[in-house]
């Protein structure tokens, strides 16, 4: 159904991806594994045709392509759901499902048509989201579930999942994994890209691991253990993986005491120590979130008291609390946490632009943002790009 050989993309002197073998056959989930920066990403951009290939040759139901757009991948019968949303804001549910291939009558769209066809795939996924609803009021969730929706709806033979459970709850879950033994039955091949072991075992036939934009393997998966599969993705045994570390308590660093946010949060209480990580569990819709951008100054506290370095915040703004050494990751990063299309050494220092090693005499330096972010990006082992694609997540990742 579909093969790549040799795939290689470059991006300026940054290779992405590294002559990279892969195949999808006709009914069966074939799943990508990696870390970030593995090109995972990468690869699956190609297939859609988001990016041009530098080498390689590409084979779909037998046919060599030469080379793919959007518009030629989804005549070729590819359709991807990327974990950055591809809906536009002001439109609604179901004119978003159709955009660019609307359902014409004589002489007018036929509206009758798209809304039978958008209820029925909805049905068939599980999903209930207002047709009639725009985007821009919906949850990330129901985004979420819209872009699947969008994605089945075109009756590709090739369909592209990435990371499709981010946003949804454990029984949402459940009826999207239905949804896709269903598709495997009529014999669509699924390229399934996940962090999440579990899911990978219980939908996946194949995995190809990637690991810093190349091939690491391909096995079937009830022929490795979790163990091994991470082993390959990490490039050393799982137990090295974990240092030892101290269990003794530390000082407090962040507390929050009783604090509100009006009509999502009431009366939340954490304690985070330094050198500790806490988790922070719940349903869509719980509070997680509401509770992290109130700490950051995002939301208005109501009530409640916030501490951070054993000194009361009375009121969090953003600013004062990123001098402060706080920072927050939003968990929507393409809307709140980056600016999609400029360089990625703007995106990495836009909060700090009036530290002075970044500017001098109130005017930014460039070759001190270089200088400056050379070290993170070390430790974190990224490769820098001149631009932030859409599609492929923070700055610096080829996968």
């Amino acid at each position: 159904m579909l093969e790549l050989t040799g795939m290689t993309k470059r991006f300026g002197g940054v290779v992405a991806l590294d002559g990279v073998d892969f195949t999808l056959l006709s009914g069966e989930v074939h799943a990508l594994l990696g870390e970030n920066g593995a090109g995972k990403s990468t690869l699956i951009n190609l297939i859609a045709g988001t990016y041009g290939w530098t080498e390689g040759s590409c084979r779909i139901d037998g046919q060599t392509v030469s080379a793919l757009t959007p518009q030629k991948s989804r005549d070729a019968g590819v359709a991807a759901v990327f974990q950055e949303f591809s809906l536009v804001p002001d439109l609604t549910v179901e004119e978003n499902l159709f955009l660019g291939r609307e359902i014409k009558g004589r002489l007018f769209l036929n509206r009758r048509a798209m809304r039978a066809r958008a209820e029925e795939r909805f049905r068939d996924v599980g999903f209930h989201v207002e047709l009639d609803s725009k985007i821009e009021t919906l949850t990330r969730a129901q985004k979420q579930m819209v872009e699947i929706a969008k994605g089945m709806l075109s009756d590709a033979k090739i369909l592209i999942l990435d990371e499709p459970t981010a946003s949804l709850t454990d029984g949402e879950a459940e009826k999207l994994f239905a949804a896709i033994a269903g598709l495997k039955a009529r014999g669509v091949g699924i390229i399934y890209v996940s962090h999440r072991m579990a899911e990978i075992r219980r939908l996946a036939d194949r995995v190809t691991v990637l690991r810093g934009g190349r091939k690491i393997d391909t096995v079937a998966i009830a022929a490795a253990s979790d163990a091994t599969l991470i082993e390959k993705m990490v490039g050393q045994p799982v137990e090295r993986l974990y240092p030892s570390i101290s269990h003794r308590p530390a000082e407090i660093v962040l507390a929050t005491r009783g604090i509100s946010v009006s009509g999502t949060l009431s009366d939340a209480s954490i304690v985070v120590r330094a050198g500790e990580i806490v988790g922070l569990a719940g349903l869509v819709g719980c509070g997680r979130s509401e509770l992290c951008r109130a700490v950051f100054g995002l939301e208005r506290v109501t009530s409640g008291e916030i501490e951070l370095h054993g000194e009361v915040v009375r009121a969090p703004v953003p600013h004062s609390m990123l001098r402060a050494g706080l920072c927050y990751y939003p968990a929507d990063r393409g809307a709140e946490g980056l600016a999609l299309g400029r360089p990625g050494r703007e995106n990495v220092t836009m909060a700090a632009l009036d530290d002075p090693r970044l500017s001098q005499g109130g005017l930014l330096k460039s070759w001190r943002e270089r200088r400056a972010i050379a070290a993170p990006l070390k430790t974190l082992g990224l490769r820098a790009r001149r631009r932030t694609p859409t599609n492929s997540g923070p700055p610096w990742r080829s996968g």
